[in-house]
């Protein structure tokens, strides 16, 4: 049977609508737009819990006492969660969409209702609106009004407005036909007939009609999200990008309050509305007799105005129409932008959201406003195609993103590569001994289920793999490619891994995987990857033009691999919507970056303290307390601290190396001796500046009879055979595996679990909350000896060695190139009390507070500045 060419004649007719509706289309836009965010600066003008207070006084007119009490919590709670503009934002958009599709729906649905013809003509049709997957709505939403809230209201309203069609005719089709034909007999009009008998004995199914369409349009909430329109959707589609459980769900239960909120309003409003469900309602209230406080309703006067109160409050506190509080504070000379608007749009790939919201966070320190989109790559392109975003920094070319560029790259401009260069590989776990290239997947899909993990289905990458390379390889019959997302193929990458089993993924460099994970890339002989991508920015047509400094800064970009995953790492360890303070991080510890990628003019510093000062840190509780101790000191004297956490092994070779400065949390002579005597010809030892300390395994106090390695012989039942360690490869760790366990005859009895601080703490904390014995790896000073009761097993054998200090190392350049410095740290020193209080200051404010917690520490000893660094 031949084709049906049925997807040519729809693209053929989009085409024709956009060639010649599109004067429609753009005042439809206009509409939408305008009526939107006339809502959404409304919703958004006051402080929150002043509008979460007007819900509730609605709440508490239409619903009563508990129903207002509940409407605050729930309102206040979605504040809590840092979700208000976003809650805002989408409620903006499902108030819009539904208002849109009643103007639409209940004249139509009026319609049907009074002729069976239109009825006849509205239902197939109704009835493919509401079957047709929802996704599918966004396609002509994007082509038609381009991205942004104007899309996902069509998309919103379009799958939102059947149940007000049906709702509609189903009501007045439901009223008495002899009430309609009283009416008529006493000569009413078909016009009053409908207004005051039909609709008024209709409005509580109608308003069940509403309550849907506000449902459906929440629902649409997230797949709204996916073209721009941001609000929850926006956290939603993060959530699922990142594979993040936790921000999904703030994300889900703040769209379960509005959904909750909205479905309750409107119910209680259709029974207001509608003379029925009032005289049902006050028959409901005289049955139940006296006061109910819970049910309590306030006549409808008080309740406006108590809702006008607020709004009169909100005005009063000056927080209607206030935008200083949203202003950039720029220094003078380098506001540049002048305020002036500009939209960057991004993929959710790491290098994307990297350079995003560094120029977000370049162009605002310049002035400029600026607001950052997550888009899928096709929309993103179109956005940018039809002028609705300005940038882009995350074009993959000329491969990964060829079919868009192919497709819209006369409408952009290519403002060059700011990385160069990529490779987009297959890749297998070093395990996989027998599989080194693409050609050595043949006749092995078994092995691997027939799959191949892949990332979005949208990226470029996975197009070129199932068009080009698997053919390539004649791959394309025996193996399916799995489209999924970046953190989804990266979760079966873990899972796999961690189990040994087979896997091959769709990966690309520069990519952290490779640094978390021993893999091959799977070579490709016949090069059918085609050559390596560079990353590009791509601007609208004309943008660079429109804008010369910005679009100079853009096409003079670059990053270095180094300062790119430094940068990933960074917001990746900040976590959720919290990007941008992961740039500001970032770039306190890049100085002099911004007005290198920016140049205005130049900031000056002192000529030792121009170059930031790279310091390594441990996990550890001293070394966290004395380098965010030292960032505080010396960032008050003109320097800038570069932190870096690493692991012992890495923090010596780097100082070898010269790829780091500093290092303050030394254990020397014995704990990091092997470390040390590796590299001690290229290292420089700045002295002591914390003494004695000690290395031991500790128990609990209530574990009997154990208090010295010796009296662990014999006991691995009581603690399961196991002590908990640390973070492997740590001095501390190879001592006892290699020295300590050994020397005791302990090491066949004994398996030592590798893991961090942490966890190691957390596995002590629940022992001890259940007095069960364990042994755990600690060290002298330590916090949890004031906090738990321990006993530190004696070695009398001295394998963990004796006088250790803590030192300050670094490389050997180090005290020729920062002598000021230096002579400040070879006179440096704190009593166990100062360090104590310091690292129980950290542990108070807790993780992410550090600098915080410094400051506040500072403030009770004001005389260490002077001492640690003396004019």
């Amino acid at each position: 049977m031949p084709r049906i060419p049925l997807g040519d004649w729809v693209n053929d007719t989009v085409d024709w609508l956009l060639d010649h509706v599109s004067w429609l289309f753009d005042f439809l836009k206009t509409v939408f737009t305008g009526t939107y965010d006339g809502i959404d600066a409304v919703l958004q003008a006051p402080q929150p819990l002043l509008l979460a207070g007007i819900f509730a006084v609605i709440a508490f007119w239409l619903r009563g006492t508990l129903a207002g009490v509940l409407t605050f919590a729930g309102f206040a709670f979605i504040d809590s969660l840092e979700l208000w503009e976003d809650a805002m934002t989408t409620l903006s958009l499902v108030l819009v969409a539904t208002i849109i599709a009643l103007v639409i729906a209940v004249p139509v649905g009026i319609w049907a209702a009074r002729s069976h013809r239109v009825s006849g003509l509205v239902r197939p049709v109704l009835d493919f609106m509401q079957t047709l997957p929802a996704m599918i709505y966004l396609i002509p939403a994007i082509l038609f009004f381009g991205t942004g809230a104007s899309a996902g209201i069509v998309a919103t309203l379009i799958f939102a407005l059947a149940p007000g069609v049906r709702m509609t005719e189903l009501g007045i089709r439901q009223v008495d036909k002899e009430l309609v034909e009283a009416a008529e007999a006493f000569g009413t009009t078909p016009r009053d007939t409908l207004l005051r008998v039909q609709l008024p004995l209709a409005l509580p199914t109608v308003m069940a009609g509403v309550n849907q369409v506000i449902m459906l349009g929440l629902s649409m909430a997230a797949i709204a999200g996916m073209v721009g329109t941001g609000g929850l959707g926006g956290d939603v589609n993060e959530a699922i990008g990142q594979l993040n459980v936790g921000l999904g769900s703030e994300a889900g239960v703040a769209i379960v309050i509005l959904a909750i909120y909205l479905d309750r309003m409107t119910s209680a409003l259709g029974t207001q509305v509608s003379p029925l469900g009032r005289r049902a309602a006050a028959k409901a209230r005289a049955s139940q007799g006296g006061l109910k406080i819970w049910s309590y309703r306030p006549r409808p006067q008080f309740a406006v105005i108590g809702v006008v109160v607020l709004a009169l409050v909100a005005g009063g506190m000056g927080i209607f129409g206030n935008s200083s509080g949203e202003a950039t504070a720029v220094s003078g000379g380098k506001d540049v932008g002048q305020g002036k608007k500009i939209s960057i749009g991004y993929v959710p790939w790491d290098d994307g959201v990297a350079s995003t919201f560094l120029w977000k966070e370049i162009l605002e320190e310049r002035g400029y406003q600026v607001d950052a989109k997550q888009f899928d790559a096709g929309p993103l392109y179109t956005s940018l195609a039809s002028g609705n975003a300005d940038f882009m920094t995350g074009a993959w070319l000329p491969t990964t993103h060829e079919q868009y560029w192919k497709k819209y790259g006369k409408q952009l401009d290519d403002l060059g590569a700011w990385y160069d260069k990529t490779s987009l590989e297959l890749s297998v776990p070093s395990y996989m001994k027998d599989v080194d290239s693409l050609a050595d997947l043949k006749g092995k899909a078994s092995r691997f289920g027939g799959n191949i993990t892949g990332i979005e289905s949208s990226a470029g990458e996975m197009a070129l793999l199932k068009s080009k390379v698997l053919k390539a390889y004649g791959l394309d019959k025996e193996y399916k490619v799995v489209d999924s997302s970046t953190p989804a193929m990266l979760a079966e990458l873990k899972r796999a891994y961690a189990q040994k089993d087979p896997i091959v993924v769709t990966l690309w460099s520069p990519h952290w995987a490779y640094n978390d994970y021993d893999l091959k890339k799977l070579k490709d002989p016949k090069g059918a990857w085609g050559s390596g991508d560079g990353i590009h920015t791509v601007a609208r047509k004309g943008f660079a033009g429109e804008n010369p400094v910005v679009g100079q800064w853009l096409k003079d970009f670059k990053l270095d691999e180094k300062q790119l995953t430094s940068l990933e790492a960074e917001i990746n360890k900040a976590g959720k919507g919290k990007q941008q303070d992961a740039v500001r991080t970032w770039l306190k510890q890049h100085p002099g970056l911004v007005d290198k990628m920016a140049p205005v003019k130049d900031s000056g510093t002192p000529a030792e303290a121009k170059q930031p000062v790279d310091v390594a840190w441990f996990p550890w509780d001293e070394d966290i307390a004395v380098t965010y101790l030292w960032k505080n000191v010396l960032e008050r004297r003109g320097y800038r601290l570069n932190l870096k956490q690493m692991d012992v092994g890495p923090v010596y070779t780097g100082l070898a190396s010269g790829d780091l400065d500093l290092n303050f949390d030394a254990w020397l002579p014995y704990a990091q001796k092997n470390y040390w005597d590796q590299s001690k010809d290229s290292l420089a030892d700045l002295g002591t500046w914390y003494e004695p300390t000690s290395l031991e395994v500790a128990v609990p106090s209530y574990v009997k009879g154990v208090k010295s390695y010796e009296d662990l012989k014999g006991k691995a039942s009581l603690f399961d055979g196991k002590i908990i360690g640390i973070e492997p490869g740590t001095g501390e760790m190879n001592l006892l595996k290699n020295k300590v366990l050994p020397g005791y005859g302990l090491d066949k009895e004994y398996e030592v679990v590798d893991g961090s601080t942490p966890a190691m703490l957390a596995e002590l904390k629940r022992a001890y909350a259940k007095k069960q014995p364990v042994a755990v790896v600690l060290w002298s000073p330590h916090w949890a000896y004031s906090q738990y009761d321990l006993t530190k097993l004696k070695d009398d054998k001295k394998f963990f060695g004796e006088g250790n200090t803590i030192r300050t190392i670094a490389n050997e350049k180090f005290p020729g190139e920062y002598p000021q410095l230096t002579k400040w740290i070879k006179g440096f020193h704190m009593s166990e009390d100062e360090l104590g209080t310091l690292e129980s200051e950290i542990n108070k404010y807790g993780q992410g507070h550090e600098e915080q917690a410094v400051t506040a520490w500072l403030k009770e000893h004001p005389e260490m500045v002077g001492r640690m660094t003396p004019s």
